[in-house]
């Protein structure tokens, strides 16, 4: 019976050894801030966003994408901050316009 809590013990003890050494072989990076899958910046405020090819304008909210430098036009069909229809009572969504990009890459040089 003794010599039975003794092994149970061991094994006991060397599955806690091996628990706690994991961490210390094969540590997981820290994480302080998680890129987000969108990382987009919105401009304060409602603009009057102007098609690319001058057709036609609308205000919108502008968001640039900080991986690409891609400006983003959100049409919000008034100076809301967000997309309203007053024709219908149920919530519109907003698709995005490309208006343009900014060369981030050049800021390496």
């Amino acid at each position: 019976m003794k010599n039975t809590t003794n092994v149970l013990l061991l094994v006991i003890a060397l599955a806690l050894v091996a628990i706690a050494i994991e961490p210390l072989l094969k540590p997981r990076p820290a994480e302080a801030q998680v890129m987000a899958d969108y990382p987009l910046y919105f401009e304060p405020g409602v603009f009057l966003l102007r098609a690319p090819d001058g057709t036609s304008q609308i205000y919108g909210k502008m968001a640039i994408d900080l991986r690409t430098g891609k400006i983003w036009g959100f049409p919000t069909y008034g100076q809301q901050p967000y997309p309203v229809d007053i024709s219908t009572s149920k919530p519109i969504t907003s698709r995005p316009v490309l208006l343009g990009r900014f060369a981030i890459e050049d800021t390496d040089r």
